[in-house]
C-alpha cells in the first residue's frame, strides 16, 4: 500500500478525486457575468445569497482570504442527521453510497466546521469501522459484498489486511524450516548454568 498524505497532494489521483467532491455554498457578494453557473437565474450576474454546489478544491480558494466571495456550508453527510446515524452504529452505514471519498473528502471539509463534530465524528466512524474491518480481513471466507459498502481508504485497508493475512498463513503451512533458538540464546542459557554450578 502506498502511503499517502492527507494533506493537499498534487499528484495523488484520490487527493484529486476527493477535492473533486461538491458542497454547498452560499455566495456573499454579487459575480458579475457568471449568472450561467446558476441554471435558474435570469440575469448574466450571479448575485449574493445564491447557493450552488461547487467543488472542493474550488470552494476551498473562494472562501479563504480577507474577503471570501463565498461561504462554505457542510455537504449533508456531515450535518447533524448524517452523524448521529453514525454515532448510531457506524457499522451498519454505506459509506461507499454516502461518497467514495467520505474520509479524505471529510479531512477537506472540517476546515469549516467551527465546532469541530465533523473531525469528531471522522474519528469516531473510523475507529468503529476499523475493528470490523481487521475481522472482516482476517476471515477468510468473509462475504465478497461486504467491499462494497466501504469507502476508498477501507477498500485499501481491507484489501491489505487480507493480503497480510494470506502470507501470514502461508507462511505458517508451506514453511518447510521449523523455528530454532539463536545460537546466542542456547548460548547465553548455557552460561547461567555453569554460573550457578560454579557457586554450589
Amino acid at each position: 500500500m502506498s502511503l499517502q498524505s492527507y494533506t493537499p497532494n498534487y499528484f495523488s489521483i484520490d487527493d484529486i478525486l476527493a477535492s473533486q467532491e461538491r458542497c454547498p455554498c452560499k455566495f456573499i457578494v454579487d459575480i458579475p457575468k457568471l449568472g450561467r453557473l446558476n441554471p435558474s437565474a435570469e440575469s448574466n450576474d450571479l448575485k449574493a445569497g445564491t447557493t450552488l454546489e461547487l467543488p472542493m478544491w474550488l470552494a476551498e480558494h473562494l472562501s479563504a482570504g480577507r474577503h471570501p466571495i463565498i461561504a462554505v456550508e457542510l455537504p449533508r453527510i456531515y450535518k447533524e442527521a448524517y452523524r448521529e446515524i453514525l454515532k448510531a452504529d457506524a457499522c451498519a452505514v454505506d459509506l461507499h453510497k454516502l461518497g467514495l471519498y467520505f474520509y479524505e473528502h471529510g479531512l477537506y471539509v472540517k476546515q469549516f466546521d467551527a465546532r469541530g463534530d465533523v473531525s469528531k465524528i471522522l474519528l469516531e466512524t473510523f475507529q468503529v469501522r476499523f475493528r470490523q474491518l481487521m475481522d472482516l480481513a482476517n476471515n477468510i471466507g468473509s462475504d465478497p459484498a461486504v467491499q462494497d459498502r466501504l469507502d476508498s481508504l477501507e477498500r485499501k485497508l481491507f484489501k491489505e489486511g487480507h493480503a497480510a493475512r494470506t502470507r501470514l498463513n502461508t507462511w505458517l503451512t508451506d514453511s518447510g524450516t521449523p523455528i530454532e533458538a539463536a545460537a546466542m540464546v542456547i548460548n547465553h542459557k548455557k552460561r547461567k548454568r555453569v554460573d550457578v554450578e560454579d557457586i554450589i
